[in-house]
């Protein structure tokens, strides 16, 4: 896995633009500085990996753009260790980013052509998620909650009440929803029943679908 002087350049000139649109919290841009977007996506796009766009990867999904993953990593306001799941593996670039921020990382990707090729993506590189799953993210990851955080990178037209059940108190749900254009929440669990919620204005993803696809 190559990253050549050239790729790093272009990699920090994205981080000086990402800290220009509002972006500060060192941990996500030192872990962004670190994390070679172009390892994530397919051959022919990887000349354009540092432009703050998003582009198509398989299963017709995308890889989300920069500003997007810098702002919903922040949203999360994790620290070093924290138990995070994340909904929508993709091509693993923001998994590998959340993993370079230091935390514990499970997974989920409901398409078996994303799962198989981030798996053997993460199998060639040096750090790699607790476990990746494949399965059906409206579901969660029961096996491993309560979590300090969980990331959806997917719009969905509600919010699953079982992401919602797998937080630990005072941890944080970040999520696109809407039908077509999306808005930003952050949930809050602050008891048992009670939850805080923040709107962070329009965003746009890919549906989040429920079930699986072989």
């Amino acid at each position: 896995m190559k990253d050549t002087l050239i790729q790093q350049g272009r990699r920090n000139n994205l981080i000086r633009l990402l800290n220009q649109k509002g972006i500060t919290d060192k941990n996500v841009l030192e872990a962004m500085r670190n994390t070679p977007r172009h390892w994530f996506m397919d051959t022919g796009l990887e000349e354009w990996a540092y432009e703050d766009k998003a582009y198509p990867i398989a299963a017709n999904q995308t890889i989300s753009q920069p500003y997007t993953v810098a702002f919903q990593s922040s949203l999360l306001q994790t620290k070093k260790g924290d138990k995070v799941l994340e909904i929508g593996t993709g091509s693993g670039y923001q998994t590998a980013v959340l993993i370079e921020m230091g935390l514990e990382l499970y997974t989920i990707e409901r398409q078996h052509e994303l799962f198989k090729k981030t798996s053997l993506l993460f199998n060639k590189l040096k750090k790699k998620p607790k476990k990746l799953i494949f399965g059906d993210g409206y579901k969660g990851f029961s096996t491993k909650a309560p979590y300090d955080a969980i990331l959806v990178t997917a719009g969905s037209e509600s919010i699953p009440e079982r992401l919602l059940e797998q937080l630990k108190i005072g941890g944080r749900l970040v999520i696109p929803v809407g039908k077509k254009d999306q808005e930003m929440w952050e949930y809050t669990r602050i008891s048992e029943e009670d939850y805080d919620k923040k709107n962070h204005g329009a965003f746009n993803f890919v549906p989040l679908l429920e079930g699986i696809n072989i």
